[in-house]
């Protein structure tokens, strides 16, 4: 039995893929000690793990207060949370073994503290993969970078390097933390570049498994009923605007509709609901999904995946971070289209959803990808190459 040092400060979609994973590591002896964000403690405890955590309202401001307009500014968020994950760990595990440990591809500074710890490394990747030169091409220019948020980039990198002892040599390392050997949570078929990955790469497919969270949803309410299902997911869902815009396009059709507004938008505040809407402030996606013709997402890395597991066309409203390459790779594969949420209209959207419904092209390349997707092994298979990694890299328990 090996212990393993699990660190994941991201939100949903970087918590979301890792419950199947740690819930196999440890039905196969291994023992787990998984640091995230408060907000999940009870999520992952439910897995058997033992949890411990960083303060989620100071992790948030961190990032938060490098910038949000570059992405060399999200750089700068990512390494002003260093003072805020780092010594938490230090100090949590001060005097403690671990055999190797598992960081997320993006937050919780887990190269810095590979390099720290001194431990073998896999990083979790639950967006696109990336090496330098792919992150290099989507990284804006120095050109384009005003010199300021080049400058901070620069001197924080130094500042953090210099405080921890782990040199620091490219936007790249903070943002993508890259480790000998990398999990990603789709296929080679979804993947954007994906001829410039080697075999340390290994794609193992969406990791979907039983979430353990709670509900207040009657499936039985849409049983047969074949809903459309419209969901911002978890971080850009306040848009009042848009919710109100669905009604208008679908409101008394012969469609069912399901829309999850998230948590921090009243159901009141969208004013009358048509009678063939159920609106709800949380839904259990991957149980209303095998129910749904259509998915209207903001293509989210774990919402596409799920979409197309269960055989569900997309229309992608990219918001923000990687969804609108999500919504590249949707439309090229021809499992759904993208729509710009500004300057949207009703008629806009109904149309784009009547053309995927209709038209069946749409259901075949859906139904090739999400077979591709059921048969790729998921956690199972991230497990299995877990292992592998420990033989290879001579991990010794």
């Amino acid at each position: 039995m090996a212990r393993v040092l699990f660190i994941n400060a991201g939100s949903e979609g970087h918590i979301n893929p890792t419950i199947g994973v740690v819930q196999e590591l440890i039905s196969r002896g291994e023992e787990v000690v998984y640091f995230c964000n408060g907000a999940y403690r009870e999520r992952i405890e439910k897995t058997g793990a033992s949890v411990r955590t960083f303060d989620d309202q100071k992790f948030i401001e961190a990032f938060i207060s490098g910038g949000r307009d570059y992405l060399l500014e999200r750089a700068n968020g990512l390494l002003l949370t260093a003072d805020v994950v780092i010594p938490v760990v230090l100090e949590q595990t001060r005097g403690e073994h671990y055999d190797y440990m598992i960081h997320d591809s993006m937050f919780g500074c887990g190269r810095l503290l590979a390099g720290i710890l001194k431990l073998p490394a896999i990083s979790s990747c639950t967006s696109f993969a990336h090496t330098k030169e792919t992150f290099d091409k989507i990284l804006e220019p120095s050109s384009v970078t005003p010199a300021e948020i080049v400058g901070r980039f620069q001197s924080l990198a130094a500042a953090v390097s210099e405080k921890y002892g782990v040199e620091i040599r490219s936007p790249y390392e903070v943002f993508y933390n890259p480790a000998p050997f990398t999990i990603v949570y789709t296929t080679r078929e979804f993947q954007t570049d994906e001829e410039v990955f080697d075999q340390t790469y290994k794609f193992v497919g969406p990791s979907i498994s039983s979430r353990a969270v709670q509900q207040n949803f009657d499936l039985a309410a849409i049983k047969g009923k074949n809903p459309i299902y419209i969901s911002l997911g978890t971080v850009f869902n306040e848009a009042v605007d848009f919710y109100k815009l669905c009604f208008e396009a679908f409101g008394n059709t012969e469609h069912t509709i399901v829309m999850s507004i998230g948590n921090n938008t009243l159901i009141s505040e969208l004013g009358e609901i048509p009678g063939n809407f159920i609106v709800k402030n949380y839904v259990p996606q991957t149980e209303l999904l095998p129910h749904t013709k259509l998915f209207i997402t903001h293509g989210g890395m774990n919402s596409a995946h799920e979409g197309l597991y269960y055989g569900v066309p997309l229309v992608v409203i990219p918001q923000s971070a990687d969804q609108p390459m999500v919504a590249g790779q949707v439309v090229k594969i021809g499992a759904g289209l993208s729509l710009q949420m500004q300057g949207l209209t009703a008629s806009q959207l109904r149309e784009a959803a009547d053309r995927v419904l209709s038209l069946p092209s749409f259901q075949k390349a859906v139904a090739h990808i999400g077979e591709s997707f059921r048969n790729s092994g998921g956690y199972r298979q991230a497990v299995d190459e877990i292992f592998e990694f420990k033989n290879r890299f001579h991990v010794r328990v």
